[in-house]
């Protein structure tokens, strides 16, 4: 008999399994790093930022005024709303997956694999193009309505595509988000053909990603989407752990399924129209971060959801710091770099679940 058969063993191996489990201990470590990860990104960049000096442009310390003022303004003006809006882009991201994975309960549901992503894109760069050139005004509060409005036609037809009575089939649902994905790529790549250079420089954000152009006003603009999302977690978490066990079940557990799809669907498109609006299409964060914390802290959404949201936040600013240091001064788009790192591990999931199905 090993130590872990012992009744002491196994006791202390159920401690460590529900203290590793406690929401507490997960969030608080994962806030530890997001936080360790901000500072970092805080210090990198063409204005490079040393530690010291960081810290007397935030008011911490003393030293230089000439290096302090310019300093503050480099972290006040760039650094710091680009860290800001690259956590928030990433939290929503990667809520809007886990959520679709569980709502459609399909673990290869991402908002840029399945057209949710693409027809915010497509929606918003409408926008631009047919609006500058009808001469409308056009301020930025619009265009999150706009890649909402898109995301949620493209949410909507892929739901009413892939489910009936009351049943997702997984084939159906990644067929008809690759076409959905096809047909707003064909109106994207329609409006880059019409498009004038200054269009076209907008376009090519959208499809590429870039959180390039993060300021103080486009953060605050998407902070009401992610207030809603911290607010929604708690409400839709239960509905969602029951909905794995089927529609029917759930329902006769107290879930009313009907308006808990709606709300989810409803939800996701705001949060990754809003999450397209500023940053352009970035795919694979959807399904990275949910996978991650399956494995290390297991399938269920009351942790799951808010743990997705600080990892996501995590994995964006680092790969937005990536992003910035790879090809220095020049930036790579971010959107590249995370289907570079997004692209294999979502290969390595299918070939995980082929091995399942061969079992």
């Amino acid at each position: 008999m090993t130590t872990a058969d012992t009744p002491a063993g196994k006791l202390h191996a159920g401690g460590w399994a529900k203290a590793r489990r406690s929401p507490a201990i997960v969030i608080g470590a994962l806030l530890a790093v997001l936080a360790i990860v901000a500072v970092a990104a805080a210090t990198i960049g063409a204005a490079g930022i040393p530690f010291h000096r960081l810290m007397a442009a935030a008011g911490l310390s003393v030293g230089d005024p000439d290096l302090i003022a310019r300093d503050r303004l480099v972290l006040w003006s760039i650094r710091l709303p680009r860290i800001v809006l690259a956590s928030m882009v990433g939290a929503l991201l990667a809520a809007a997956g886990a959520i679709m994975q569980g709502l459609f309960r399909n673990p290869l549901a991402d908002p840029a694999l399945v057209g949710v992503s693409s027809g915010g894109a497509l929606a918003a760069t409408s926008t631009i193009v047919i609006g500058d050139r009808l001469g409308w005004p056009l301020p930025f509060e619009l265009l999150p309505i706009a890649a909402f409005v898109g995301a949620l036609s493209a949410t909507s037809a892929l739901y009413s595509i892939a489910t009936r009575e009351s049943r997702t089939s997984a084939a159906i649902f990644l067929l008809g988000g690759l076409a959905i994905a096809a047909l707003a790529n064909a109106g994207i790549g329609l409006l880059v053909f019409v498009a004038d250079d200054r269009q076209l420089r907008d376009i090519t954000f959208w499809m590429l990603g870039s959180l390039g152009g993060a300021t103080w006003p486009k953060t605050l603009a998407i902070a009401p989407f992610a207030a809603a999302l911290i607010v929604a977690v708690p409400l839709i978490a239960r509905g969602l752990d029951l909905l794995v066990l089927g529609e029917a079940e759930a329902f006769h557990m107290g879930v009313e399924v009907e308006r808990l799809k709606r709300y989810a669907i409803l939800l996701v498109s705001a949060i990754t129209g809003a999450a397209v609006a500023v940053a352009g299409v970035i795919g694979f964060v959807g399904i990275v971060v949910p996978h991650l914390l399956r494995l290390m802290i297991g399938p269920g959404h009351r942790l799951l959801l808010p743990a997705s949201v600080v990892l996501g936040a995590i994995l964006m600013v680092g790969a937005d710091t990536g992003a910035r240091m790879l090809a220095a001064p020049a930036e790579v788009p971010i959107g590249i770099l995370t289907a570079a790192i997004g692209a294999p591990f979502f290969l390595a999931i299918l070939l995980r679940q082929r091995s399942v199905a061969n079992l």
